[in-house]
């Protein structure tokens, strides 16, 4: 982190708001259509289904990733007129954990949706709640449990590089952090990516042999890697290399990537879907579905 009363190493007062600003444009677009994803939910009897319980998991990840990103923004400004991170260490342990542990919930979110998906076209018999439900639990307990992990001393949490914003310290290449962070990439990001590969190309197989393929199936897998991979390979590349040889500017492409992830997400599980229309349609104009309900 820069030092108070400088710009962060690197960059200049341009760059600094360039990058807020494009943060915020992150923020706002991910907040804007994942609230509308939960409020179609709430407000939509049709859409409280097992399915659709995912789904809003999902949302609501997306939804905390997105106001990581409000943040961010909100510092980065802040940062060219006052030059110092305006929350203090326990504002940056606490930010770090509520991006880990919403980053974690969104990967896991997005596995248990595959899965999902190959269950009900795969079997041909929906999603039952305390299956739903479960999935669910398991996602953000172990979300929670890998995103304190850090606070109890396994891990750490410090200011990316452009002190706006904290996330894991890959800059420690100690044996802690190597342990920490092949274990937690294992479990957290290559299994994960393993069961939506995995789930979407038999549900594919089976599609294909009944010549119904009407789902998108490489889209999830490829917004995993788009979205996450960037920080995998920083963060694998920690391990064997001195992260300081790159520039800071380069280590902050992975953050901004990242943050698009809310978006994408909720075009390609919600919005994009007949359904959630109709219900987001119902909550932005509730006279028009009074009287659909009332006919």
């Amino acid at each position: 982190m820069a030092e108070s009363g400088s710009l962060p190493t690197g960059f200049s007062e341009l760059e600094v708001l360039a990058v807020g600003t494009v943060l915020l444009v992150e923020a706002l677009t991910g907040l804007c259509l994942n609230s509308l994803t939960i409020l179609s939910f709430c407000k939509t009897p049709e859409l409280r289904t097992p399915t659709h319980l995912l789904v809003l998991s999902l949302a609501l990840a997306d939804t905390g990733i997105s106001l990581n990103a409000l943040v961010a923004a909100t510092s980065s400004l802040l940062r060219v007129s006052h030059r110092r991170w305006p929350y203090g260490s326990e504002g940056c342990q606490a930010l770090g954990f509520q991006g880990f542990l919403t980053a974690l919930g969104s990967i896991c979110s997005s596995a248990a949706i595959a899965w999902g998906r190959y269950h009900h076209y795969c079997t041909r018999s929906q999603l039952a709640w305390n299956t739903a439900v479960s999935l669910v639990i398991c996602v953000w307990l172990s979300s929670a449990f890998w995103a304190a992990l850090p606070l109890l001393g396994w891990g750490h949490y410090d200011y990316e590089p452009l002190g706006t914003c904290c996330t894991l310290d890959y800059s420690r290449g100690d044996r802690n952090f190597t342990s920490f962070l092949l274990t937690m990439a294992f479990f957290n990001f290559f299994l994960p990516l393993f069961i939506t590969l995995t789930s979407y190309r038999f549900m594919e197989q089976k599609l294909r042999k009944t010549g119904h393929l009407q789902v998108n199936t490489t889209v999830p897998a490829r917004t995993l890697l788009f979205g996450w991979g960037p920080y995998a390979v920083l963060y694998l590349s920690a391990t064997v290399t001195d992260v300081s040889a790159i520039s800071p500017k380069l280590q902050m492409v992975p953050a901004l990537i990242a943050k698009t992830v809310p978006t994408i997400n909720a075009i390609n599980y919600a919005l994009g879907r007949e359904m959630v229309h109709r219900g987001i349609w119902q909550c932005l104009s509730p006279q028009r579905s009074e009287l659909d309900r009332a006919r």
